[in-house]
């Protein structure tokens, strides 16, 4: 979690658009933000990934960057091609 708050405090600092609708779009955006952070924490490309889930490189992209509507399937196919476990928890 101290990789995605270090990114977050990044990202508002060079992208002032993004600063001014971190709030609002947070929970959206933090979907995606961990998915990249995973993908990188696994030392893979966005190609690279994008091959083992046999999609394209911009399937990843629209998945990092716009990851509001991700089916459940696709998160696990995600985790599952980055050696990783889906856990969803209600709070």
């Amino acid at each position: 979690m101290k990789n995605l708050k270090s990114y977050i405090v990044k990202r508002k600092s060079r992208d002032p658009e993004f600063a001014r609708g971190y709030d609002s779009g947070y929970q959206e955006f933090k979907i995606g933000a961990m998915l990249r952070l995973a993908r990188e924490e696994a030392g893979l490309t966005q190609e690279q990934l994008a091959k083992k889930l046999k999609t394209k490189k911009t399937a990843i992209s629209r998945i990092e960057n716009h990851a509001e509507d991700i089916k459940l399937s696709t998160l696990e196919r995600f985790a599952k091609a980055l050696g990783k476990e889906l856990h969803i928890e209600v709070v």
